[in-house]
């Protein structure tokens, strides 16, 4: 089944996506540095189980503008591009899955917009609460962030020798490819960087909330930047019910390295009955 790329007006922006297949819609969102690609071995199964996949570049990346305001990229915009898109898509509730930061949009949206979430699968990314108390181990996996959010540094960095650092995250050619396509042009790496600088006080938020939707966690145990904990304690702040599941050996792009795993985990939370 051939995925069908458009552009949506969304909030004054050009958003590019991809879409296939018919049915209940389920909306993807990728994180940092990934762009729509990132879902491709997840679209096919999806839409073949039944559901019309929706797949955006969030704002930022891939074929969607790139607004230069460091503040354009707080987790309020981002979150409200997804209900813009599904009102640009006529969508009026659809499921969803968020990784890394699609997970944090995720979680937003699932805490504020809760009559447009049927049910949300949460990959990587725990509760926001859940983070912020899951404690000192996991806040030194975040070391990373302190470079991510210091302008021009970060971006020499990642640029250096050939995006080494950036290679370094992943062990797939293809995907380390993808990313340097994508934010090889100007101002497209200063703006997946703008999400950690956007959103710096985002740890001291006060208005977190629990969900009233399904929720599944699906945590690759080989992730370097987000602990089981964070996930795993996501539960207590779930009022509809939380899954909670391992994925044995995968790393943190779990998309790639646990595509099967993944789909199956995905159709059976998304379509009960179906997996």
């Amino acid at each position: 089944m051939v995925a069908e790329s458009q552009i949506a007006k969304v909030n004054g922006l050009n958003m590019h996506l991809v879409s296939s297949g018919a049915g209940q819609p389920v909306v993807m969102l990728h994180g940092f540095p990934d762009t729509h690609a990132i879902w491709r071995h997840q679209i096919p199964a999806l839409a073949a189980a039944g559901m019309r996949v929706i797949a955006p570049d969030l704002r930022g990346y891939g074929g969607t503008d790139a607004p230069t305001h460091t503040a354009a990229y707080s987790i309020h915009f981002l979150a409200d591009d997804v209900l813009r898109l599904m009102d640009a898509l006529s969508i009026e509730k659809a499921a969803l899955v968020g990784h890394d930061w699609g997970g944090l949009i995720g979680w937003h949206l699932a805490m504020h917009a809760p009559d447009r979430i049927e049910r949300y699968a949460a990959l990587s990314t725990g509760h926001p609460a859940a983070i912020v108390k899951a404690g000192l181990s996991q806040y030194l996996r975040f070391w990373y962030m302190l470079v991510f959010k210091t302008p021009v540094l970060a971006e020499q960095l990642l640029r250096a020798n050939d995006w080494f650092m950036l290679r370094q995250m992943i062990n797939d050619r293809e995907q380390q490819e993808i990313w340097r396509v994508a934010l090889e042009p100007a101002g497209r790496l200063t703006a997946a960087l703008n999400y950690y600088r956007a959103n710096i006080k985002l740890n001291a938020a006060r208005d977190w909330k629990p969900v009233q939707m399904p929720v599944m966690g699906v945590w690759s145990e080989r992730d370097p930047a987000l602990g089981e904990q964070q996930m795993a304690d996501s539960a207590r702040y779930c009022r509809a019910g939380f899954r909670f599941e391992c994925l044995s050996g995968a790393g943190h792009w779990m998309q790639l390295s646990a595509a099967e795993r993944l789909n199956a985990l995905l159709v059976d939370f998304l379509l009960p009955g179906k997996g």
